[in-house]
């Protein structure tokens, strides 16, 4: 038995199946992904950027990387991977997807059982008062209507905490789960990187590149998430 079959079984027999996504999963959307050797750090250090530091004392390079990144997200959509994921959910193949993606694919492919970790560039607040804004403000880089504060993308920055009720929901629909399937993350980044090993069910790991991370998994695929996701949809049943 090959592993994309024993995946297919480990799906068709888990009654609650979480997955748990990474920029690898965006980066066939046509999004750099952070850390390989084309990736956003290879030419820009993220504690210029994309610390809360940045947002505090340069918010001028701070709105001008993250306008950067939206203008490149609007040529982009979800691909095959994203609607096969969501598809598992309609057909309640899965039930929890979490992701370190803040792109919003997931939720755009349909899913709607979606916690995101590291928040979401899709949406904006004021850095002062949290109150809510729009995107077109944050791009006109307009101040807040209500404190005059520096607007800025719900995300998480380096230097931030993970949302707690993004976290909680990741944390035990893992703890709970039959099969965790891992997909586009080299699990470099605490505390998500602490996730699977926080379930008593089977895991898998899907990922280009494959590193001393994967060691603790059931299961490891190397491959791009779209080829794989696609290739085990094809073998599914129900």
């Amino acid at each position: 038995m090959n592993n994309l079959t024993t995946v297919r079984d480990w799906l068709e027999t888990s009654k609650n199946t979480v997955i748990l996504t990474g920029a690898g999963m965006s980066t066939e959307s046509g999004i750099p992904d952070f850390r390989s050797s084309s990736g956003w750090w290879k030419n820009i250090d993220p504690h210029t950027v994309a610390h809360v530091s940045a947002l505090e004392n340069n918010y001028d390079l701070f709105h001008e990387f993250y306008s950067m990144r939206l203008t490149t997200l609007d040529t982009c959509e979800p691909h095959d991977g994203h609607y096969i994921i969501a598809d598992w959910e309609k057909r309640g193949i899965v039930h929890t997807v979490t992701t370190q993606n803040v792109d919003g694919f997931h939720s755009k492919a349909g899913n709607q059982n979606v916690a995101e970790l590291h928040g979401s560039i899709q949406k904006f607040r004021c850095a002062h008062c949290d109150a809510p804004a729009t995107r077109e403000a944050f791009i006109e880089k307009e101040k807040c209507v209500h404190c005059e504060g520096n607007l800025r993308p719900n995300i998480v920055l380096f230097g931030e905490s993970l949302p707690e009720d993004s976290w909680m929901i990741a944390l035990n629909a893992i703890r709970e789960a039959q099969l965790v399937i891992v997909i586009g993350t080299s699990l470099e980044v605490y505390p998500v990187n602490q996730l699977p090993t926080m379930t008593k069910g089977r895991t898998v790991f899907i990922n280009k590149d494959i590193t001393s991370n994967a060691n603790y998994f059931d299961l490891v695929i190397e491959g791009k998430a779209k080829e794989i996701l696609t290739n085990i949809n094809q073998l599914l049943t129900r």
